[in-house]
């Protein structure tokens, strides 16, 4: 069964609004601002700055993308250094 996107509350630039994405995308916005010592709306903040996608869900799967591509590699790097 495919995860329905859910709606959660955060804040862009002082106005609260919603973004509905699949729950594993969430997880890792979660993760991503445990790591960079940022709140979720924080990390939605700057990612909708920086976006160039009309589309702010769009944006932010792709941040989540990129997020585990990043960790993938810097793991790669790691094994392969003797």
């Amino acid at each position: 069964m495919k995860p329905k996107p859910s709606k959660h509350s955060v804040v862009l630039h002082g106005h609260k609004t919603s973004v509905s994405l699949e729950p594993p995308f969430w997880e890792v916005l979660q993760e991503a601002a445990r790591t960079q010592h940022l709140t979720v709306s924080q990390l939605v903040s700057q990612i909708d700055r920086a976006r160039t996608f009309n589309n702010l869900s769009s944006a932010l799967r792709l941040f989540a993308l990129d997020f585990y591509r990043e960790r993938a590699a810097r793991r790669n790097a790691a094994a392969s250094v003797p």
